[in-house]
């Protein structure tokens, strides 16, 4: 199957580099907002005789209120320019008591909330290329980030230990531990099984000391020791472990259910219950208790902190005693050394938090505080005026929800007071510096693990990254292995329901855990897990969910797998699992043929069809474990068990990596460093860059397509929107100052625009309303009094107040002429002799000062456009963007696809550099001593491939792992009448002889990097005198000595 890269762009199309964000935001608007309304649906004040129900709530599309009563729809573009915040309006359907009156009410407003680009409701979902221009996109744009303030920013990835799990893991003073992170939507808790003097303990923050587990039993109502034992397994090496720690019950005189809870009570560390609405409430102290209602008491208590994930009936603790047991049982196990700890850094193990999710969370509490509000306000006013009709839509506070949501996305700042999460840098600014750094930016994850620890663990390649993690793209330094960009073909879920999957999997191979012997041929089911069963046949259960995954009767996202150490099954459907698309293979032969591939690039087939049709599947880390995977159709002999291939092994890279050529050949580092350099390179930021305003822009004038591409460049469209040049090269020495990677450049292809580049900056102000009433303003050019001419730095200045387009503005001059009120704290007593602000009338006028944008730069800029709007609440804005070209020059950095950066030390005329048999003069000269240590063998095949891309008029392939051969690319020049290993005879430009050696000379895509001296000069003397002085000083040295 030569032809099976064609799956990748189809997967691409269906899915997109940034779909699984906005997947999962459709997700949370769709299914998790409503599922938090419905848990949280009711606020009552009984003491007022007053309750409100929430029925519904639903976001509309984005929206601006520009100062009218109706808000009006509004665009991307829009937002960016006039500085406005892309969000709708979230509203909610409400039932509510006035006078003893049940009162109905729809679309209540009770906040705003961000909508993420390309998503269900944002105006450019399902537009066609042709719709995105008429409203002023890219097409090529791939969304999946918000717009908060005229600022785009992104939700970064955040890998997360998953939760309901159990862990084995070894801690260095406690020993190995057993733990399990519950998550559900009421709660979250953390509970651990340590071993101290060979028994075992609960360790939780919410007791003084370590809990004796068979007390936590007893208190659980497993007051039988036979029963107990049955729950932690049958083996008599299993009880000799856990007899110690039923003696401990003994020596505590603990027997009874009673006894257990009065134990537990005495070194409680004084608790408090949440309410709904936060108030809390303090356990009852032994004093004012009653005996029969303290088991009651802590029974609530543990079923609010112990394993709450695992769903139970009112008090009847079965599965959690049953999951406990097996935390006990898994940790004696351990100890024995018969089951490995588990790895913190295996994937399957991880789970990612997508920005669904985290808003999930951010709105959960949000929306509990604003509950809160509502009710402490409904208590206040009905105490006061008991008999006033009560409208909630007066009361109702929608900056609330608007504000905290806007604060977290702009400041990146995710705070949860109620579950004392506080994350930061969990949003950023999107790179707009290139394409390929806007879509880097998309793909990157972060983990919270702390940046300054020296640990290589978490750092570290693992093998169960492969295909999910690109093993290049991470930065360097102290952030290394804990940034880190997902792979092109990698996916990450969303939650699907499990109710249907539990009761499916009751009907088959199940039977009732309280049944279990912990027979060798027994196996525990967990759901999610939760324990639902056991089953005989763990083999035949994984066939039939399988089977039924791929023939659609389940979703496509649900894994199974075995782990037969632990002898337990798991199905698992959550959210945030890494997952990957493989080829289905059937009697060793794959079920996508020809035929298939031949329909998908006609596009008679999709992607979906392939899923439907049961030839393709996605797995997930753990599912793989189980699985064979054959990495092309060459391993498929007879004898091998495989049961899945590969699609393409370049899909290991993600976008950025996928953009090297020949990246197989490259020493691995240089790929890393490439990987940031190519974030760095100036390009083509979009196809809409001409009418953006963005606070710095950086454009190449002249880009161009690479004649050695990846099928990666084509999939992700940099050929439309490049970030380089193809560049000339000789490699070989010239003069000294080609040293340390230095490059000599030929002032000809400089003076013909190679690398010519445009920098745009963005300067602007708000007109703002003061504390006095009076708003500022702009003011037109001032002319002195004594001199009759302009003022200094007002020359570029029109009566508005602002330049005038095209101006060529020096340093220091002005740009814009704001002028804003001296603010007093002086009141004056108006004519009714009530206090008043000091306004703006003719009897007191308001005093002015000046405030005005200035340019600041070393080098002259132009006006390129001037742009005035206005932002929400119609304050006045004004913008001007300004260019400056930038041509090459010493000290710039340039650098290669391959990470060899280098600045440029000479520029040298055209008819001092040599030159080829045909005449053709270097662009670039690099020296040859940058190649033996860095050791990057794709550059060279670069070269190779680019010559015989340029001399053929063709693109060659340069993708990893199947690009063109150095033979046929060598074949290809020998048929053209050049050296097969492209080297050529140059001639001295200086003296016309020949060079005494071959030249390794061609093409090779180059990119400018945003490092410029022009950037980097902060300080510079502008005192003519003082330079004539330093200037004599050196003089009188130089004639001394």
């Amino acid at each position: 199957m030569k032809q099976k890269h064609y799956l990748v762009p189809s997967f691409l199309a269906s899915k997109g580099l940034v779909k699984l964000h906005i997947d999962s935001f459709n997700h949370f608007i769709q299914t998790e907002i409503k599922n938090i309304v419905r848990a949280n649906s009711r606020v009552s004040v009984p003491e007022a005789n007053w309750w409100l129900e929430y029925n519904d709530i639903y976001i509309k599309p984005p929206t601006v209120n520009d100062g009218g009563v109706v808000a009006s729809r509004v665009t991307p573009h829009d937002c960016r320019l006039r500085d406005l915040t892309y969000a709708g309006e979230i509203l909610v359907d409400v039932t509510f008591v006035r006078q003893n009156e049940v009162v109905s009410k729809k679309g209540v407003l009770i906040g705003r909330m961000p909508i993420m680009l390309k998503s269900s409701i944002c105006v450019l979902n399902g537009k066609s290329p042709s719709e995105l221009m008429r409203l002023k996109e890219c097409p090529l744009d791939p969304g999946g980030y918000f717009i908060i303030g005229g600022t785009e920013k992104v939700v970064l990835m955040q890998e997360q230990t998953s939760k309901n799990r159990l862990i084995i893991e070894e801690d260095s003073k406690r020993g190995l531990v057993c733990s399990v992170t519950s998550s559900s939507a009421q709660t979250k808790s953390k509970t651990n099984i340590v071993t101290k003097d060979d028994k075992f303990y609960l360790s939780h923050n919410s007791f003084i000391v370590d809990v004796p587990i068979a007390i936590l039993f007893k208190a659980m109502n497993i007051t039988s020791d036979q029963e107990l034992l049955q729950l932690i397994g049958t083996e008599e090496s299993v009880w000799a472990n856990f007899v110690p720690s039923l003696k401990l019950c003994l020596e505590y005189n603990i027997h009874t259910c009673l006894d257990a809870c009065n134990w537990l009570h005495s070194r409680l560390r004084q608790p408090r219950y949440r309410t709904a609405f936060g108030a809390g409430r303090t356990l009852r102290t032994a004093a004012n208790i009653l005996e029969t209602d303290i088991i009651l008491e802590i029974q609530r208590f543990l079923r609010d902190i112990i394993i709450t994930h695992v769903e139970m009936e009112k008090l009847n603790f079965a599965p959690r005693a049953f999951f406990l047991g097996q935390m006990v049982r898994y940790l004696i196990l351990a100890n024995e050394k018969r089951i490995p700890p588990d790895d913190r850094d295996f994937y399957g193990n991880k789970r990612i938090e997508l920005a669904g999710s985290l808003l999930a969370l951010l709105f959960e509490d949000v929306f509990k505080t604003f509950n809160e509000d509502l009710w402490l306000t409904v208590s206040k006013i009905d105490t006061k005026r008991r008999c006033t009709p009560f409208d909630i839509s007066r009361h109702i506070k929608t900056w609330m929800i608007t504000e905290q949501l806007n604060r977290a996305i702009s400041s990146g700042n995710w705070i949860i007071k109620r579950f004392r999460m506080m994350r930061h840098g969990v949003t950023q600014v999107v790179s707009r510096l290139s394409y390929v750094a806007a879509l880097g930016h998309m793909t990157r994850m972060t983990s919270q693990f702390e940046k300054t620890r020296k640990v290589s663990g978490p750092r570290s390649i693992h093998a169960s990254q492969w295909g999910l993690i690109c093993p290049s793209d991470t930065p360097e330094g102290e952030a290394c292995g804990l940034v880190k960009n997902v792979a092109l073909m990698c996916h990450v879920t969303v939650e699907v329901d499990d109710a249907h999957l539990i009761e499916l999997i009751s009907n088959y191979y199940t039977f009732p855990l309280y049944q279990m012997r912990y027979a060798k041929n027994e196996y525990v089911i967990y759901v999610n897990g939760k324990p639902i069963g056991f089953t005989q046949h763990p083999g035949k259960l994984c066939v039939l969910i399988r089977g039924l995954r791929r023939s659609g009767r389940i979703h496509g996202f649900v894994s199974v797998y075995i782990k037969q150490a632990y002898q337990c099954v798991h199905v698992v459907s959550d959210g945030g699992r890494f997952c990957r698309p493989y080829i289905i293979l059937c009697n060793g032969r794959p079920l996508v043929t020809e035929s298939v591939l031949q329909d998908l690039r006609h596009n008679v087939l999709n992607w979906d069809d392939l899923l439907k049709k049961g030839l393709v599947e996605y797995l997930d880390v753990n599912e793989l474990n189980d699985c064979l995977v054959a990495m092309d159709e060459s391993c498929l002999t007879d004898g091998n068990h495989y049961t899945h291939m590969e699609i393409d092994p370049a899909t290991i890279l993600g976008v950025v990596a996928g953009l090297i050529p020949y990246p197989d050949h490259n020493q691995s580092p240089r790929n890393t460093y490439q990987c940031a350099m190519g974030k760095q390179a100036i390009g083509t930021v979009a196809l809409n860059q001409q009418i953006r305003f963005d606070t710095l822009q950086c454009q190449m004038v002249y880009p161009q397509k690479p004649l050695v591409q990846s099928k990666t460049i084509q999939m992700m469209h940099f050929d439309e929107l490049p970030a380089g040049q193809n560049a000339v090269v000789a490699i070989m020495s010239y003069s000294g100052y080609d040293v340390e990677d230095a490059l000599v450049i030929n002032q000809a292809s400089i003076d013909r625009g190679f690398a010519r580049a445009c920098v745009y900056r963005r300067s602007g102000v708000h007109l703002k309303m003061h504390e006095n009433a009076v708003y500022d303003r702009l003011m037109g050019p001032s002319i002195e009094r004594e001199t009759g001419v302009l003022r200094r730095g007002d020359e570029v200045l029109q009566a508005d107040g602002v330049a005038y387009i095209g101006a060529c503005v020096n340093d220091r001059q002005i740009l814009i002429n704001k002028e804003m009120p001296v603010v007093s704290s002086s009141a004056v007593l108006d004519n009714a002799g009530s206090l008043s602000l000091n306004v703006n009338t003719p009897e007191n006028a308001t005093e002015f000062k000046r405030c005005p944008v200035d340019y600041k730069g070393i080098e002259p800029s132009y006006v390129e456009k001037v742009m005035f709007s206005t932002s929400e609440g119609n304050q006045a804005v004004v913008k001007i963007l300004l260019r400056q070209t930038r041509r090459p020059e010493v000290g710039d950095k340039f650098s290669s696809r391959h990470g060899q950066k280098g600045v440029v030390g000479l520029i040298v005329r055209q008819e001092d550099l040599p030159f080829s048999t045909n005449g053709l003069t270097p662009d670039i000269i690099m020296n040859p001593h940058g190649f033996p240590s860095r050791m990057t063998v794709g550059k060279l095949l670069e070269v190779l491939g680019s010559k015989a891309g340029a001399i053929e008029g063709k693109i060659r392939d340069g993708s990893a792992f199947s690009g063109d051969p150095a033979e046929v690319l060598s074949q290809v020049l020998i048929d053209h009448g050049y050296h097969y290993l492209g080297k050529e005879i140059l001639y001295s430009g200086v003296t016309g002889a020949p060079l005494e050696a071959f030249i390794y000379f061609g093409p090779v895509y180059y990119q400018r990097l945003k490092h410029m001296v022009m950037d980097k000069v902060h300080n510079l003397c502008h005192d003519v005198f003082l330079h004539w002085l330093i200037n004599l000083v050196w003089l009188y040295v130089c004639l001394d000595t």
